[in-house]
């Protein structure tokens, strides 16, 4: 009987372990059936791998190229090193790009919006090698700054030949190459420049004073809800990519999809691989901007105290039954001394599920505060030493 009840028990452990460890690894056992040669997907709020498919294969990228293109021409822009307004002039060597193209004319003149826009929307490579020698005064320079760009990220086997996916001309000379989890990593940064969807998710547009009619190669922003980007690309030797993102309910997620062997293909394995991601995942709100945190002392202030607010929203994206493993840390200044301008960080919410950080979002100073004068200062100070001095006694 004793016995019967051990190996009862021992059962019983064993069943449970086998679930835990069965639970742990739920999103790696998929029995997902692609055509595609290379993918991976990706959570794009914390970069965990979701499923892969030989995502360190090397492969040329075709136009998906362009999303390092776009990175740095955001990148420039941010630095205030270009402005959007600014009209650039296509020269010869840009307006002879073959494959898509807005058919630049040298000599032409176009504002970097509408150049951007072309590269977004219908991967004009003629647009790339304009926009690359107006910022770094040549293609080569851009195109070094790429590869640099590329290793700053961890992108160790990628190497760009030029800023668009064209394949090389000249058989003794590579051309392009990378892989998915590379293409994975640079969507990702991308990403951080949340204004680059308001063309990647354009359908459809139009420049040159609406006489020149754009229309998205993704068709996924059309027919995918939530997905607005990134870039598509196809060559006979990449044969047919996308680098997808889509977002819902405060979650995103990137799927890379290389040398589908149809057009039809690598959208539908794309949606396949977002439709596991949404389904597996929950989104868990951990704060809201502008929502107000706790109170900051000010020395030498006109005020004594100044509200810490969130900056911006803070989600979370977790396995659907995580939601209880999140910790909510809020690390907020104890005092500060003034002047404060309103916006000025005062601390940080850190979510976290055991060791692992999710995410986080500052905390900053909903108002401004004046530095007080010097009689103010001198009170506020003598106050400061008879509170210490009443906690030594």
């Amino acid at each position: 009987m004793k016995k019967s009840k051990i190996s009862l028990i021992v059962i019983i452990l064993l069943a449970f372990i086998i679930s835990i460890i069965g639970n742990a690894y739920a999103v790696q056992e998929t029995n997902f059936e692609l055509e595609s040669e290379s993918v991976i997907l990706l959570d794009a709020n914390t970069a965990n791998v979701l499923y892969e498919k030989d995502a360190d294969k090397k492969m040329p990228p075709a136009s998906i190229t362009k999303v390092m293109t776009l990175l740095l021409v955001m990148e420039a822009i941010d630095e205030g090193r270009v402005e959007w307004e600014e009209k650039i002039v296509a020269t010869e060597y840009a307006a002879q790009m073959g494959g898509s193209q807005i058919w630049l004319e040298p000599g032409e003149e176009m504002k970097l919006r509408d150049l951007v826009k072309a590269i977004a929307i219908v991967s004009a490579n003629d647009a790339c090698v304009a926009v690359a020698e107006h910022i770094y005064g040549t293609h080569d320079a851009f195109v070094a700054a790429m590869n640099d760009k590329a290793k700053e990220l961890g992108m160790e086997n990628s190497y760009f030949y030029n800023t668009n996916g064209l394949p090389s001309t000249d058989p003794e000379i590579e051309g392009n190459y990378t892989t998915a989890r590379d293409i994975a990593i640079m969507s990702r940064e991308l990403l951080k420049y949340p204004k680059i969807l308001d063309f990647t998710s354009t359908w459809i547009d139009y420049i040159r004073d609406e006489e020149s009619f754009l229309r998205n190669t993704n068709n996924l922003v059309r027919f995918y809800q939530g997905a607005d980007g990134l870039k598509t690309g196809y060559t006979q030797e990449a044969g047919f990519c996308v680098s997808a993102t889509a977002s819902k309910d405060g979650m995103r997620f990137i799927a890379v999809v290389m040398k589908a062997p149809n057009s039809q293909k690598r959208f539908s394995e794309a949606r396949e691989l977002l439709n596991y991601a949404f389904s597996i995942h929950r989104s868990l709100s951990i704060a809201e901007k502008g929502e107000e945190v706790g109170q900051v002392k000010v020395f030498k202030g006109k005020v004594e105290e100044v509200t810490a607010v969130a900056k911006d929203d803070l989600n979370v994206t977790l396995l659907r039954g995580e939601e209880k493993e999140v910790i909510k840390q809020t690390r907020i200044d104890k005092e500060i001394v003034a002047p404060i301008e309103a916006g000025d960080k005062l601390g940080v919410i850190v979510a976290l599920k055991g060791e692992q950080e999710l995410g986080r979002v500052e905390l900053i100073a909903k108002d401004s505060v004046e530095k007080a004068n010097f009689f103010m200062i001198i009170i506020q100070t003598f106050k400061r030493f008879i509170s210490k001095l009443m906690n030594v006694f």
